[in-house]
């Protein structure tokens, strides 16, 4: 009969062989986390694209001058191309009235959609237009100012209004 160390090897991890994954664990622990903070990056931008953030300002800001140019850089308002948009409007209606265009009996046809239907509000709001006066490259960006009662044009999806299509005075 042989001894006992000689018939078997024994079997378990040894303190080397966890040494050695060591610097793969924290590799992985590291890729984790990138990319945890990469999601959460790319989710606040597409909060910050919303209808509500883009275009409601309830109750209207107190900036008594240069209104247009405050908002439009406070909000940061831009083209993709980082190019200045040539009109942008902030209506100054609570966003419950703004989500309650989807449900309005008004459809009408969208511009440049011809499939799908958009929404007309049933009453008029109250907003204030900016127009592009000089610059063309974000943030050298001049606007002015237009305070108007127009209805607004929206397409919906099943949460609310998803864009301003355009306004109707």
């Amino acid at each position: 009969m042989l001894p006992g160390r000689a018939t078997a090897k024994r079997k378990g991890i040894r303190a080397k062989d966890v040494k050695d994954l060591l610097p793969l664990m924290l590799l992985m622990v590291i890729i984790f986390l990138l990319l945890l903070f990469w999601e959460n990056e790319l989710n606040e931008d597409v909060v910050a694209m919303t209808i509500e953030h883009l275009h409601v300002d309830y109750p209207q800001s107190d900036v008594p001058v240069r209104y247009c140019n405050h908002m439009i850089l406070e909000r940061v308002i831009k083209e993709p191309n980082n190019t200045c948009k040539k009109e942008h409007v902030f209506i100054h209606e609570r966003p419950r009235n703004i989500n309650s265009v989807c449900n309005s009996r008004r459809k009408v046809a969208c511009q440049n959609h011809s499939t799908t239907l958009c929404f007309q509000s049933e009453t008029k709001f109250k907003m204030t237009v900016c127009k592009l006066t000089e610059g063309t490259r974000y943030p050298a960006c001049s606007y002015h100012i237009s305070p108007i009662e127009g209805f607004i044009v929206v397409t919906c999806d099943g949460m609310g209004p998803v864009k301003i299509q355009r306004y109707v005075e």
